[in-house]
């Protein structure tokens, strides 16, 4: 999967966030590091909805952009 993020840069470093996924943040003293760690930010998120949805009726639908 592919998210886009959002790099923001500071004299303390780099934090970035992930727009498509609400609260999805992390920071880095780096671009490469900041990447790094919301390649992990993302991973977690997606883990906590997947043992959110559990046992739910979950559907996907496509969207054209």
């Amino acid at each position: 999967m592919r998210y886009k993020v959002v790099l923001v840069r500071s004299e303390e470093g780099v934090s970035v966030s992930v727009p498509g996924l609400p609260g999805c943040w992390s920071q880095g003293s780096s671009d490469e590091e900041a990447l790094d760690n919301i390649r992990t930010a993302i991973h977690e998120y997606l883990s906590v909805v997947a043992d959110q949805t559990r046992g739910a009726e979950v559907r996907e639908v496509e969207v054209a952009v």
